[in-house]
């Protein structure tokens, strides 16, 4: 049965596709098959042509900036496709020349050999609540860097807020600041208004967030994940939209690892050096898990604002919160007066936070829960 699987490699631009075929058996030839357009026509065309001779065909191509769509459309016409993480293709150290014709040729001999890792591909809804979810991202971003624009103006001009910035208070503080040359005056409010309309877009992407979550299959799983300390919408939706169904990692140390919140490693013989934290997998959830770490510096309390969120949850899933804020508060207070650095302890906590996350997930998505 194995030797009438034959296996496509696809390089995906713009514009082109790559295509490069693994025939069937372990030592089948791999061969270039020839270039086409990255259209659903020149596809639906190149999968009629591959089928001919009868046998299955499993496609493969690089997570890239093209998205889901080739994906989508060979699965929907009966084929398996992948979609591969581009960090984890192995690699030949001593390889200087790369071209689509050589990537494609690749893919087709490591998808046959079982050495390429899949990502997890999410459904058309879920990628538009991590598409909502990232452009709220990308609008702290922005608000931060016109903050910091607007903050290295007033340094250079000699003006200094001593107080917490970015209240009421500052603001009216900035609007009774006096220029020699009315041109800073124009400058200041440039930088006054870019802030504004930051802060603008930031709040009315959350709302949309809020608002979207009343139709998505995984708003059980937010609500749930709110029931932790330093874990609000925002940063429940985050976890959620980028890692999907939590309950795809068998183990909590599967989920740890990929959100790349283990720590690297090199031994060799009676040597064994441990270094920081790997960063593989997710960013956007790792920093989320790390931002949320911060709380636990705190003694363990249920906040009014962490009641409210939990009062329509279950006990099982509120005792795992209380359980998780108890021991990771009394975890960050051990190794803060071990005098590890902060930003060690942060991420030691992150990563036993995601174990909780995880634990939570699973009650959530259990048959009859």
């Amino acid at each position: 049965m194995e030797h009438s699987i034959s296996y496509v490699g696809l390089d995906v631009h713009k514009d082109t596709i790559a295509v490069a075929l693994a025939e069937p058996g372990k030592r089948g030839e791999v061969r270039e098959y020839g270039k086409i357009a990255n259209t659903p026509t020149a596809l639906k065309t190149l999968v009629a042509k591959l089928t001919r001779g009868g046998g299955t065909l499993r496609f493969c191509y690089e997570a890239g900036p093209c998205g889901y769509g080739i994906q989508r459309q060979l699965t929907a016409a009966g084929h398996e496709c992948i979609v591969v993480a581009p960090s984890l293709i192995p690699r030949k150290p001593g390889e200087r020349i790369k071209t689509d014709r050589r990537d494609a040729i690749n893919l087709a001999k490591l998808h046959r050999a079982g050495e390429l890792t899949p990502v997890w591909v999410p459904d058309q809804a879920d990628e538009a609540i991590r598409d909502l979810v990232r452009a709220r991202q990308a609008a702290v971003r922005t608000l931060r860097q016109a903050r910091q624009q607007l903050s290295g103006f007033l340094l250079r001009h000699g003006h200094h807020y001593n107080r917490p910035a970015w209240t009421l208070m500052h603001r009216r503080w900035l609007a009774g600041l006096k220029f020699e040359h009315a041109v800073h005056c124009i400058v200041l409010e440039d930088c006054i208004a870019a802030v504004e309309a930051a802060a603008a877009r930031r709040d009315r992407l959350e709302a949309h967030i809020e608002a979207a979550l009343a139709e998505w299959s995984l708003a059980p799983v937010v609500r749930a994940l709110q029931a932790l300390r330093g874990m609000a919408l925002v940063g429940a939706a985050t976890l959620a939209a980028e890692l999907g169904d939590i309950t795809r990692f068998d183990n909590p140390r599967q989920l740890m690892a990929y959100l790349g919140l283990v720590p690297s490693e090199h031994s060799s013989g009676a040597t064994r050096r441990q270094g920081g934290i790997t960063k593989a997998g997710n960013g956007a959830a790792r920093r989320m898990l790390i931002e949320a770490a911060w709380s636990y510096r705190f003694p363990a309390r249920i906040s009014r604002e962490q009641l409210l969120r939990q009062e329509a949850l279950s006990k099982p899933i509120r005792d795992t919160a209380w359980k998780a804020q108890e021991r990771l508060c009394r975890r960050y207070r051990k190794l803060a007066q071990a005098g590890k650095p902060a930003s060690v302890v942060t991420a030691a906590i992150a990563r036993e936070l995601s174990g909780f996350v995880w634990a939570i997930a699973r009650q959530v998505q259990r048959p009859g829960a």
